[in-house]
C-alpha cells in the first residue's frame, strides 16, 4: 500500500559511479539483496548517520572509514541490519571491506558497509563475500533500478530521483536512491539513501551539504516515531565532470548543484513518507508563526506522531480536537491558545480559541477523505516556520509489524 504518484524515473548515468545489485538469499531465495556501488578515483563521499545509541555495526565502521581513507566502493545488504550483534557484528561488516578491498587492491578502509533488516541477528557475512566478485562484474552506470529495490526491505516500490542541469555547456547529474517504510522518524529516520553527482566539489563543502540536506528533508519525516539503528545517509560527488572544483559556498554553479541536491533529498524523503508502511494518507503538518525553529518542531512532531491523530486520519474522521489537545501539550512556554489558528487545507477549523464560526463538519469530511491532507497550523507568536511530512496509522501498519520477522 503507497500513497500518491512516485514512480521511478529514468534514471541518467552519472560519470564516476558504477553499482549493482545481486542476490545472496540472505532472507528470501531469488531477491536482490546485496548493492553495490564502485566510485571513480578522487570520488568525495559524506555521510550523515544515525544518532541512535544501539547504531549497527556498519554505521560504526562506516564513520571510522570516512575518517581515514578516500572511498572507492559501497556494499550494502538488505534483509539483516547487523545491528546489537556486538563485536561479531564489527568483524562481520570489516569482512565484507576485506573482501572487496582484497579483489580490487584497495584498502579495506575505502569501503564503507551498510545493512537493513532484522535486529539482533549474526549477519550472514559469508552469503555476501560470495557475491561480491558477481557484483564487482556487473556493476554499470545504469543499474540504478536495480539498486533502488534491492536495498528495499518492507517498501513497496523503490525510490528514485534523477536531474540534470548545465552549466558553462556542461552537463551535470543529480541521482538518487533511498529505502524506508517504518521505524521512521528524524535524526534520521529508518532509511538509507544514496545521493551522487558528477560535479566537483571539496570535500568540507560536500559535508556541509549532506548535513543541511538531510536536515531539510530525512530529518523532517515521521512515520511512527521511532529512530532506528542503521540510519544513513551517503552525498557522492565523483568529480567527473570537466569543471573547476567547488571550494566556496557561493557562486552560480555552487547554487545550482546545492538546490539540485536539495531537491534529490526532499523528493526522496517525501517518497519514504509516501510508501511508509501500511499508510493510506500523506500528511503535512505545516507549523508558522512560530517564536523560534524548536518550537515548531514541537508543535509539528507533537501532532505528526499523536497515535490519536493518526488513527483519525486513517478513518477519515475530522477530529479536529486532538490536533489541538496535541499542540497544547507540545510544551511551549506561555503559548497564547486564543491566537493559534488551524485549517485543514485550506478550510479554517480553529481560531480565537475554538471552533471556527465558519467551519462545518462537511467541510472537515471533504477534506479527510483526500489521500493528501495539510495540517496548517500558525501560533502567531514570531517568524519561525517548519515543516514536517508524515502518515495516519492504519490496521496494515499494525499487521506488518506483527509479521515483520516471520
Amino acid at each position: 500500500m503507497a500513497v500518491g504518484e512516485y514512480p521511478f524515473p529514468i534514471m541518467h548515468p552519472v560519470k564516476g559511479v558504477k553499482l549493482t545489485a545481486v542476490c545472496a538469499g540472505i532472507k528470501k531465495v531469488n531477491r536482490r539483496d546485496v548493492v553495490l556501488f564502485e566510485l571513480a578515483e578522487g570520488s568525495n563521499v559524506a555521510g550523515v548517520f544515525t544518532k541512535n545509541a544501539f547504531c549497527a555495526a556498519p554505521v560504526t565502521v562506516c564513520r571510522e572509514h570516512l575518517a581515514k581513507a578516500p572511498i572507492r566502493f559501497l556494499i550494502i545488504n538488505s534483509g539483516n541490519a547487523n545491528a546489537c550483534t556486538g563485536e561479531q557484528g564489527l568483524v562481520d561488516a570489516k569482512a565484507t571491506c576485506a573482501a572487496i578491498a582484497q579483489l580490487k587492491g584497495v584498502k579495506a578502509e575505502q569501503v564503507l558497509p551498510f545493512s537493513t533488516g532484522v535486529i539482533g541477528e549474526p549477519l550472514p557475512v559469508a552469503k555476501i563475500i560470495a557475491v561480491i566478485p558477481e557484483a564487482l562484474e556487473k556493476a554499470t552506470e545504469n543499474g540504478w533500478e536495480d539498486a533502488g529495490a534491492g536495498i528495499m526491505t518492507t517498501d513497496t516500490r523503490a525510490k528514485g530521483f534523477s536531474e540534470q542541469f548545465v552549466y558553462q555547456e556542461k552537463t551535470i547529474t543529480v541521482n538518487g536512491i533511498a529505502k524506508g517504510a517504518g521505524m521512521i522518524k528524524p535524526n534520521m529516520a529508518t532509511m538509507l539513501g544514496y545521493i551522487a553527482t558528477d560535479a566537483k566539489i571539496s570535500q568540507i563543502l560536500l559535508q556541509q551539504l549532506a548535513r543541511e540536506a538531510a536536515d531539510k528533508s530525512f530529518n523532517r519525516i515521521t512515520i511512527d516515531g521511532d529512530t532506528s539503528t542503521n540510519d544513513s545517509c551517503i552525498l557522492i560527488a565523483s568529480g567527473q565532470v570537466d569543471l573547476p572544483e567547488i571550494t566556496e559556498a557561493s557562486g552560480e554553479l555552487y547554487e545550482k548543484l546545492r538546490a539540485t541536491i536539495l531537491a534529490a533529498h526532499v523528493h526522496l524523503a517525501k517518497s519514504i513518507v509516501s510508501d511508509g508502511e501500511g499508510a493510506t494518507k500523506f500528511v503535512t503538518v505545516a507549523v508558522s508563526g512560530g517564536a523560534t525553529r524548536d518550537e515548531c518542531l514541537d508543535v509539528g512532531y507533537a501532532v505528526a506522531h499523536s497515535p490519536l491523530i493518526k488513527t483519525a486520519l486513517f478513518a477519515s474522521d475530522p477530529n479536529w480536537g486532538r490536533i489541538v489537545a496535541a499542540i497544547g501539550y507540545a510544551g511551549v512556554e506561555n503559548l497564547d491558545a486564543s491566537k493559534v489558528m488551524v485549517h485543514l487545507n485550506d478550510v479554517l477549523i480553529v481560531e480565537k480559541g475554538g471552533r471556527a464560526a465558519s467551519y462545518t463538519e462537511e467541510q472537515g469530511q471533504n477534506v479527510m477523505s483526500g489521500a493528501e491532507i495539510a495540517i496548517n497550523i500558525n501560533l502567531n507568536r514570531g517568524s519561525s516556520a517548519e515543516t514536517i511530512w508524515t502518515t495516519d496509522l492504519s490496521y496494515e501498519y499494525v499487521r506488518i509489524n506483527a509479521d515483520y520477522r516471520s
